[in-house]
């Protein structure tokens, strides 16, 4: 007989896709009411001139426009206090968030303080707030996060230099939006990041302690699509199809990790981000392969299905031996994609290990870890992921 349990599914309640979708935001933030919205956004696609053509969409659907282009890498809390500011001041009623996990999460910042008070460190943990956000239209463009479509929300704290984890039903967008278009001709490096980040969504919300039936289908088949297409996307910028697979395959990862949760990887990833201030998904694409053969054990049949998954011939192996394969198949698309091969060629120190697996420890993400970890575990993980070994050439730089 089952154990008594209640599992929710969260996600946006619209949620666009294909080539064109973005010329949508318009009509969808002038149908949730908004007169007047803040478009936040990062200072490189502002600078393309990439927020003035969505503006320009929002505007012509009868909706005012203010853009904040502050959204930096690992957004920080002073990011959503400047931008918190501005939205403020301007006497927005909606946000519509343009760009990759930063944007996203800076803006779903705004939007919790906007309706909800105090500051963003009031929220750190799981559904902290009482009051949704403001109308809220997410455009995403890269393939990687899936911030667009998630309760996520990740904030550095400056002050003790640790990445918030706000887990929060009200943190969801009203809309998300997914245009292929908008992420060809991204940087390879980018691209290697990104995917290799909704990859590691995808597997650690498959072994997780709160996978359900539909979040196991929804990551099975990001999986699938990762490893059918992201080697191509970083070789080609340019091939539509391949964008269009790791497009579908972060927001369905998206739709897993969403409501699966995640595991160590995502928590010690937090903290190097933190720290170091690192690209969140080159730390994941290290991580990932060490933590997984520490969970082997825990969760041996369902990494024989991850492998499968991955491409990986596992006919006449033993379970142990076919899980295995998973992890080789890790290693392999990382070098294949020119991931760096350990922390140390990030700059990590190891005199830093307790500290971050303290803090890692505490982290939202790590409580739906398959195999539980005490602090030796984790700076064992660690040291793993430290060693030396041939460090991969980045594509480009990230």
């Amino acid at each position: 007989m089952a154990t008594e349990q209640t599992f929710g599914f969260y996600m946006p309640t619209v949620n666009l896709m294909g080539v064109g979708a973005v010329k949508e935001a318009g009509p969808r933030i002038k149908s949730l009411g908004s007169s007047k919205t803040l478009l936040v956004t990062d200072e490189g696609l502002f600078k393309m001139g990439v927020a003035d053509e969505v503006a320009a969409y929002i505007r012509e659907a009868g909706v005012d426009v203010v853009i904040f282009p502050g959204a930096e890498p690992n957004p920080t809390d002073l990011n959503v206090e400047a931008g918190l500011t501005v939205y403020k001041e301007n006497n927005c009623d909606s946000i519509v968030s343009l760009g990759g996990g930063s944007s996203h999460d800076c803006a779903k910042g705004i939007g919790i303080v906007a309706t909800n008070g105090g500051t963003i460190h009031n929220y750190e943990g799981i559904d902290q707030s009482k009051l949704g956000m403001p109308p809220f239209v997410a455009i995403n463009t890269t393939s990687g996060t899936a911030s667009e479509m998630t309760r996520f929300c990740i904030i550095t704290d400056t002050s003790r230099k640790v990445k918030m984890a706000i887990v929060d039903k009200n943190a969801t967008p009203t809309v998300s939006i997914n245009d292929p278009i908008l992420t060809v001709k991204k940087p390879a490096g980018l691209t290697a990041a990104t995917g290799m980040d909704a990859l590691t969504h995808a597997i650690e919300a498959y072994v997780s302690t709160a996978a359900t039936p539909v979040t196991d289908a929804c990551a099975l088949q990001a999986i699938r699509l990762v490893s059918k297409s992201l080697r191509g996307a970083v070789a080609n910028g340019d091939d539509v199809d391949a964008r269009n697979d790791m497009t579908y395959a972060q927001f369905l990862a998206g739709m897993a990790f969403n409501n699966a949760s995640l595991g160590y990887v995502h928590a010690i990833a937090h903290q190097l981000g933190g720290i170091y201030n690192l690209p969140h998904g080159v730390c994941n694409a290290v991580l990932l392969p060490h933590v997984e053969r520490f969970n082997l054990v825990a969760k041996q049949e369902r990494f024989v299905d991850i492998a499968v998954a991955l491409g990986e011939n596992v006919s006449g192996l033993s379970t142990r031996e076919a899980a295995e394969k998973a992890l080789t198949a890790i290693e392999q698309l990382s070098q294949d994609l020119g991931i760096p091969g350990n922390l140390q060629a990030l700059g990590v120190k190891e005199e830093d290990f307790e500290l971050l697996a303290t803090n890692a420890m505490k982290d939202a993400c790590s409580f739906t870890n398959p195999r539980k970890a005490n602090l030796q575990d984790i700076i064992n993980i660690l040291a793993a992921a430290y060693e030396v070994k041939e460090p991969q050439k980045a594509p480009v730089t990230i």
